[in-house]
């Protein structure tokens, strides 16, 4: 992400990048302490929290999904937008895909079945409504993350009545998110532009 967020910097905007414990090693309730403790720390390092965007590509994309309802009574810091490039919106389909030959499974240490309840406080589309303004971008040739999560998502999300918007490039794959000179770049700046000036 450090080029999107020299982007982001050049353009005047704030950056927090945060990076958190990781498969193999870690996974369940590890990973998504560190993101939930990143985006609280914004409270002791003098940048305004009124408007906090979780921003986040694959993996991280469904961390920043997850960030905007994480399961905590209050917040420090709530997000108050998020940007999901290619993310994994919904961790029961992608179980059910095995995405990455299971990586969701190893995320939280079983399948559906075997830890419902961690799928039931880990799955953004399980938290639905977010209750937050969403952009989800995909590309439509994306190996990795099918598109098709992305849109199941923003179609659930809508009929539950969260402000949602969609942009799917059908040239797109699951890496160009990551290039700032990018078609998929350039849409989430546009959002941002035009929820933000």
């Amino acid at each position: 992400m450090d080029g999107l967020c020299e982007d982001l910097a050049r353009a005047g905007l704030p950056v927090w990048n945060l990076e958190y414990r990781r498969l193999p090693a870690w996974g369940w309730p590890e990973t998504f302490a560190d993101v939930a403790a990143g985006i609280d720390a914004i409270a002791e390092i003098g940048l305004d929290s009124s408007r906090v965007v979780a921003i986040g590509h694959s993996a991280g994309g469904h961390l920043a999904l997850w960030a905007a309802a994480r399961p905590s009574a209050e917040p420090r810091v709530p997000v108050t937008h998020v940007v999901s490039q290619a993310g994994v919106a919904d961790l029961r389909e992608a179980a059910r895909l095995e995405l990455s030959t299971g990586v969701v499974h190893d995320l939280l240490g079983g399948t559906p079945d075997e830890v419902p309840e961690r799928y039931a406080v880990a799955s953004p589309a399980e938290l639905l409504p977010l209750g937050v303004p969403q952009l989800l971008i995909h590309g439509g040739r994306d190996r990795t993350v099918p598109a098709s999560i992305s849109r199941d998502y923003a179609e659930r999300a809508l009929a539950a009545g969260d402000d949602i918007e969609l942009v799917i490039d059908p040239r797109g794959g699951h890496f160009e998110h990551l290039d700032p000179s990018s078609n998929l770049w350039r849409a989430v700046r546009d959002w941002l532009d035009r929820r933000f000036r």
